[in-house]
């Protein structure tokens, strides 16, 4: 990455073949905090829409995500006129490997958390979402050299005491919350870095992960396993996924571009706080003083990490 960087930084901030393309943005970070916010409430309730895939295969329904969010997004570049952005992107071997790398970690994360909800743990998925943060400012203290006043540190102290217990009251190793919790974070870092358009950038990852994508929905439809065509419920079904998977992912990679990647990592504990409610008054799981406890600790480091930042900002 710092390769790449630097070459970013000798062509005044992007690679020789992406020179002219105009893909930043001057909006406020207002602007990006609505974006943030928008994201994060939709991948708060995703739980409610994935149950209704009760009995697929999440490999089917990861490979069916990919082909109809492919889909949306070529239409929408195309009717926004960006394909001399695409095509300057393909012929750039430096942002062809940041994508790759970044398609992979949007499929796993893709993958264990739908995994998760279908099997029933969708506390657990929430773990992940409460660990994230944490994992996006450590990110973001190393390689953006991003800084915290004191406050804002123990607020960071606070948050990691409270998805410790979180974790600890678990039982067992959370592999579920550690996966989705540093593949999102990789994500969202290198997602940031990147000098590509998050229409762009989404276009070209759910591209690289098609031929895989249909490969598998081939393999489980000779299998006799695949569940796309069962009814017009279930075509329809699978045709949203489209638009579930393409818009939250526009609002945060344009949040991402807004916002500091510290006050990102904190804002996203919407995403754990919904699917914890989620969790356990929809899907009846069960949550104990424990983890109300945990839930305490992780509100009051947001509560103490915002008020810092809106002072700072305010002086």
């Amino acid at each position: 990455m710092g390769r790449f960087g630097k070459n970013c930084e000798a062509n005044g901030g992007t690679s020789p073949s992406l020179r002219g393309v105009s893909f930043t943005s001057k909006r406020s970070p207002a602007t990006g905090l609505l974006y943030a916010l928008l994201a994060y409430a939709s991948w708060g309730l995703f739980p409610l829409y994935w149950k209704y895939f009760g009995g697929v295969s999440p490999l089917e329904i990861v490979s069916h995500r990919v082909l109809w969010s492919v889909l949306l997004l070529a239409l929408l570049v195309a009717a926004g006129r960006q394909m001399r952005e695409v095509m300057a992107v393909l012929q750039d071997w430096h942002h062809l490997l940041v994508l790759l790398l970044t398609a992979s970690l949007l499929s796993a994360n893709w993958g264990i958390f739908i995994y998760g909800v279908l099997s029933g743990r969708v506390v657990q998925t929430s773990l992940g979402y409460f660990l994230n943060p944490l994992i996006s400012i450590l990110l973001a203290l190393v390689f953006l050299k991003e800084r915290l006043n004191r406050w804002q540190t123990a607020a960071l102290v606070l948050a990691a005491c409270g998805v410790a217990h979180f974790g600890w009251h678990l039982g067992h190793f959370p592999w579920i919350a550690i996966g989705l919790a540093s593949t999102f974070g990789l994500y969202g870092l290198l997602r940031k870095v990147v000098r590509v358009s998050p229409l762009v950038g989404l276009l070209v990852e759910t591209a690289l992960m098609t031929p895989a994508a249909l490969g598998m929905i081939a393999v489980l439809s000779r299998s006799g396993q695949a569940a796309f065509g069962a009814s017009t419920s279930q075509i329809w079904l699978f045709a949203s996924m489209g638009v579930i998977t393409t818009l939250p992912l526009l609002w945060f990679n344009k949040a991402a571009k807004l916002l500091r990647l510290s006050t990102m990592g904190f804002l996203q504990y919407l995403v754990p706080t919904l699917q914890l409610l989620v969790g356990v008054i929809v899907f009846h799981e069960p949550f104990t003083r424990g983890e109300g406890v945990s839930f305490a600790l992780i509100w009051a480091a947001i509560v103490i990490y915002l008020s810092s930042h809106l002072r700072q900002r305010t002086r």
